[in-house]
């Protein structure tokens, strides 16, 4: 008696068809995820800046106006932007009064194509942000800035 041992072909291609669908699954839900945990980098930098930006109005009673550099942030060579530690976002001050602020983090690099485009946030703690993909409504907003 002649025994064989190994693999037929149906057999290997049934393993690879599988497989490539398993691959099909998880690499967009691995790609969602990497987008996701690198916005909390933005979020961070955003976040940070609204604390120095506090800081500034409770010693002086005006917010700081123009420059990063007046924060204690460290900035790129043009002196208006900062961008955060790993470089997927890059920090705005937009034009700030004596009582109001807006920040602004844009998405760099890789970091581009995630869907909620750039994260804003404010004075008065409201945070916003531009979804390519839909509306900016509070639904959208509370799914980015999870």
């Amino acid at each position: 008696m002649t025994s064989t041992r190994g693999f037929t072909l149906i057999e290997v291609m049934i393993t690879v068809a599988i497989v490539g669908i398993l691959a099909a699954i998880a690499y967009p839900s691995y790609q969602s995820y990497i987008l996701r945990s690198h916005r909390s980098e933005g979020m961070a930098l955003l976040s940070e800046a609204a604390a120095r930006m506090e800081r500034y109005y409770a010693q002086n009673s005006t917010y700081a106006t123009a420059t990063p550099n007046r924060l204690g942030l460290t900035s790129t060579a043009n002196a208006t932007t900062v961008n955060s530690a790993n470089g997927y976002y890059s920090l705005s001050l937009g034009t700030p009064t004596a009582t109001t602020y807006s920040l602004s983090a844009t998405p760099q690099n890789a970091q581009r194509s995630d869907t909620c485009g750039t994260l804003t946030l404010d004075s008065t703690g409201l945070r916003g942000a531009a979804d390519k993909t839909a509306t900016n409504d509070a639904a959208t907003v509370s799914n980015c800035w999870r």
